[in-house]
Parts: C-alpha cells; structure tokens; sequence
C-alpha cells in the first residue's frame, strides 16, 4: 500500500493562527486517503509538546510530524515569536532544511514517495521545493480573502504616493479617513480599512515589502486555497480569479474537519477546558466571551479599561488573558475588578476557542477579528465585537461591520463605557437584534457550503483532482 499511497507534504508558517488551518486540512487529506508529514519549526514542535505532552507529536501511524530550524536564534520562550523576524528568517533560512527533509522522505523505504506540497501562501520555500523536485503543489493563504486582495494593491499605493507617509502625523491627522474607491471587489473601504501594513513612513519597512511580495507571489503561483466558502466572499473571489484562476474557496475549514482525528491537536498553548463547566451553568446567549487571539498585545491601561467594561456591562463572561497580551510586562488587574466580577467573570489564559463557540451559553464574541476567529464565530452563528489589532484585521473588521453585518467596531483607544455600551446594544438592543440576526443568516449559509453537494465539498475535490492531480 505505502508504495501507492498519496503523500501531501504540509508546510505551515510557524505562527498559531497559520499552524490551525493547515492543521485543519492536513486532516481533510487524511481522510480522503492522503500520508501526511506535517512539518512544524523546531521552535514550535518543542512548544507542542511542553503543552500536550509528547503524545501531541506521535500523530499516526499514517500522518506524522517533523520538524526544520526556522533560522532564528534557539529559544525556550512560550510566547509567540516576534513576526518581523520570523518572517525575515523563513525566507531566508527555510529552504535548504525543508529540501533536506523532502530528501530523506523520498529515500526512507517505509515511506510513500512525496507526491505533492501543500504550503502556506507565506512559506515560498514550499513552492520552490516542490518545483525543484518536481511535484505538484498547492498554497493555503491563511488570512482573509479580503486582505489577500488588499495586500496585492500595496504595490499601486506605493506608485500613487501614498505609502509610505511622509511623517507620524498621518495617525492622528485625518489622513487614514482617505476614501480609497478604486480598489475592485473592495466598496467603502477607507485607507485605515486596508490591512494594517501600510501604516509606515519607511520605505525600507520589512513587513510592508515583506506581504507585498509574498502576496505577489502567491497570486502568480499555480493554485491558491482560500479559507471562506463561496457565498461569503462572493465578489472578491471574482475579481481573485479574474487574476488566477486556479483558486479554491475551501471553508470553513474549522467546520469541516471538526469531527476528523481529534487527537491531532495543534494548539501551541496548554488549554483550559474548566471554562466549559463553568459555561454550562450559565443561560443559553448570556456570555460575554473575550479573547484577543495569538499575537496582539495591548498597555495595562487598555486591559483595564476593557475590565471594568466587562464589569460594568453586568453580564458573565469568558476572558481569555494569555501571557504576553500586556506590552513588557504582566497583566494585572485590580482587586475591586476581581471583587466586583465575583460569580459572574471566567478569566483563564487560553481555552479551546471552537467549543467555547459553539456553546449555546456564548451570546457574543470581542475579537481581534483575527481570520480563525472571525470564521469560527461564524460558524456558529456568534455575533462580534472587533478590536483590530494588526495585519489583515482592521479589514475583516471593516467587512464584518459593513458588508457582512454582523459586527460593531469598538474604537482603537477603548474606554470602558464604549465596551460597557457596545456589550449591551449587541445582547439586548434594536441594532444588535439586527446583527444576531445576520449572524445566524450566515451560520445557515456557512453549513450549507460544507454539506454534501455544497461549495466548500465541491471546491476541495476539485482541488485534489487539478491543484494536486490526485485521483
């Protein structure tokens, strides 16, 4: 059988919110038949298992783990690598370790010979691999659809003049407010809308030239899986293929793995699952569920403000306060907060986000609107409260408070009386009748494109038949 046997290679960037969905369609493939080698940075794999114990890497005896050195210095760190640098390094660093594994793949006898790559859109090593040793390949762009398409206009926001900006005083100026209307596919969009990259007076900036290029070159590439589902990003999934046209709306991919192999478990941090007792004593939609994702960081002083909110607000919630959310220093919070929110407040430092979600108890969720979160609420039907922090962020937030209507912003210097008022228009008032509503418009539309005949199904056949020419 090993001799016949597809064997997908899966090269995550090694990031939690890149990791998750590659980890989430490397278990797709396995359960159409594919061997699986997932491959995660020395750095990560180490990490995986201080959190679920050895265990986490053994895999199966058909889907097993590796790992290559990310180029940056060794480290025994939890928290999450600094994303300049680890961009900087993969790119630079990633490829020879990478052909050095697909090398002793191929030449171990009790192995199925590597038959495709399957890479983040990020991880251009991947596609180089593959072209090098001549196998077909496919990338997963693991943030939004929308912020694909905006990072690919980041080379004509350069060619008119308006990035880099010519000083600091563009935050504060009035200058963001710039309506930007010639960017198809994207209506109402405002330059501080666009993914959040641009905001830079350097021309040299590394991340700004790093997601133009890596965008460009995904774009160009051969095949491209996006994690959405037809319905959801209609327009800005024409005007992507009217560009190429080997793309693939594949999602949620929460959604359709979620009953697939659940020991495989990619979370980078140790999960606290006491929160679901503690959800199962509260009232169906009556939890405030707060959780900022894997790499935003915020002052003490905005952690406060977003307490006494919550406090304020009077309802229960869930709060998600990971280590390293509070910039250089611990987060800490006021004795009277913890005395106020006695019986009412969860505070935990990581929990298994897509449970908690699909909690009957769980009323709305405040995001980062990182892309996993935004889809996994969703999913479920949970409408959102965005804080964007970064990235792709601000423009999920834009889409998700206009087209999509199922959010209300909170402004970027959050006061507490904003979050006490925004918790409590979403629970109990006339506009957010209006977005629980969409929100659950959208969970029916989600389910009906990962059921049987449904897009997302049909698109991930596809996939297999033309991008990894399987079958």
């Amino acid at each position: 059988m090993s001799s016949i046997k597809s064997h997908a290679v899966c090269l995550p960037f090694p990031a939690q919110g890149h990791i998750n969905p590659m980890m989430q369609l490397a278990k797709l493939l396995h359960s159409r038949g594919f061997y699986i080698t997932f491959v995660n940075s020395e750095f990560n794999h180490r990490r995986l298992i201080r959190s679920r114990g050895e265990e986490a890497v053994k895999g199966l005896p058909d889907f097993r783990y590796e790992a290559i050195p990310d180029g940056l210095p060794p480290s025994d760190s939890d928290a999450a690598q600094c994303v300049p640098a680890i961009c900087d390094s993969t790119r630079k660093n990633c490829l020879t370790p990478f052909l050095e594994l697909l090398s002793k793949l191929n030449s171990s006898p009790q192995l199925p010979p590597v038959t495709c790559i399957v890479c983040d859109g990020i991880m251009n090593c991947g596609t180089k691999a593959a072209q090098l040793i001549g196998v077909p390949y496919v990338q997963l762009w693991t943030s939004s659809t929308v912020s694909f398409l905006g990072f690919l206009h980041y080379k004509e926001l350069a060619q008119r003049g308006i990035v880099p900006f010519k000083d600091e005083g563009f935050v504060s100026d009035g200058t963001l407010e710039m309506p930007i209307d010639w960017i198809p596919g994207m209506p109402n969009m405002r330059l501080k809308d666009l993914p959040s990259l641009i905001r830079t007076t350097d021309p040299e900036d590394t991340m700004f030239n790093y997601v133009m290029e890596v965008s460009q070159e995904c774009l160009n590439s051969s095949s491209i899986i996006f994690n959405t589902f037809d319905e959801f990003d209609k327009e800005v999934l024409q005007v992507i293929a009217s560009k190429s046209p080997n793309i693939y709306a594949i999602g949620p991919l929460t959604s359709l793995s979620r009953n697939l192999h659940n020991s495989l478990n990619s979370s980078l941090w140790k999960e606290d699952t006491s929160c679901i007792e503690w959800l199962n004593t509260m009232k169906p939609k009556s939890v405030v569920y707060v959780n900022y994702g894997s790499v935003t960081v915020m002052s003490n002083h905005h952690l406060e403000e977003f307490a006494w909110g919550l406090a304020n607000s009077k309802y229960p919630f869930l709060w998600v306060i990971r280590p390293g959310v509070v910039m250089g220093e611990s987060a800490i919070l006021p004795r009277e907060f913890m005395e106020a929110i006695k019986g009412r407040g969860f505070i935990t430092s990581w929990c298994p986000q897509q449970q908690v979600l699909s909690h009957p108890a769980i009323g709305v969720f405040l995001t980062h609107c990182g892309w996993n979160s935004l889809l996994e609420a969703v999913s479920e039907g949970v409408p959102l409260i965005c804080w964007p922090f970064f990235g792709d962020q601000q423009t999920n937030c834009r889409y998700s408070c206009t087209t999509w209507g199922n959010g209300m912003e909170i402004n970027p210097d959050v006061k507490s009386k904003d979050v006490e008022a925004l918790i409590k228009e979403i629970m109990a008032g006339d506009n957010g009748q209006r977005i629980r509503q969409k929100a659950l418009e959208w969970k029916k539309k989600a389910k009906s494109a990962i059921s049987v005949g449904g897009s997302s199904i049909t698109n991930f056949d596809r996939m297999i038949k033309e991008a990894l020419r399987q079958g």
